[in-house]
């Protein structure tokens, strides 16, 4: 891989950029602190913007890191951040990333998911020369699943009891883009 980094990539809506710590209010009121972002996820809901601040700090400081991918997702219409994109896990040695996304229940439905993801898609391929991009959800959130097709992932499998969440063990379905698919479209 030739890790670039959280580059800034914008879409026709949105801005794709790395955190600051100035979105601690904003990542706080929009999702972070929203039940019903964190259902499916593995981390709680924040109940304090001092939870915010610590974890955006985090990331802040790992974008040092090249190999670290953590997208602020900004609506231009607001220019503020609405949710994350992020790659979860990174194995170099078979060439692929997982990416792992999350957005405010307010702005479900949008297609803002799709389109961040859409961005970060060539991005993988193109500059980073990533083998394969996955992404997994349980299998009670369909619409997570929508959106990696719509992102022209292709359903791989479900893993019985497999991952967990909030919700506790769960089925994990998995979803999956080739280099050589994307190429050749």
């Amino acid at each position: 891989m030739q890790h670039k980094g959280t580059i800034t990539i914008p879409t026709k809506r949105l801005v794709l950029r790395a955190f600051a710590i100035e979105d601690v209010p904003f990542a706080f009121a929009n999702w972070q602190s929203d039940d019903k972002v964190t259902r499916f996820l593995r981390w709680q809901t924040y109940n304090s913007v001092d939870a915010t601040r610590q974890v955006l700090s985090e990331w802040i400081a790992n974008y040092a890191d090249k190999s670290f991918y953590q997208w602020a997702i900004v609506l231009k219409d607001i220019n503020q951040p609405i949710g994350s994109i992020s790659v979860v896990d990174l194995d170099e040695k078979a060439n692929k990333v997982q990416i792992g996304y999350c957005i405010g229940s307010k702005w479900w439905g949008k297609g803002y998911t799709t389109e961040a993801f859409q961005a970060i898609i060539p991005f993988f391929f193109d500059e980073v020369k990533v083998g394969r991009i996955e992404a997994i959800h349980d299998s009670n959130n369909a619409s997570s699943g929508k959106v990696m097709q719509k992102c022209g992932l292709k359903y791989e499998g479900t893993l019985r009891k497999a991952d967990w969440n909030n919700t506790g063990i769960v089925d994990a379905c998995v979803y999956g883009l080739l280099a050589e698919e994307y190429y050749n479209k």
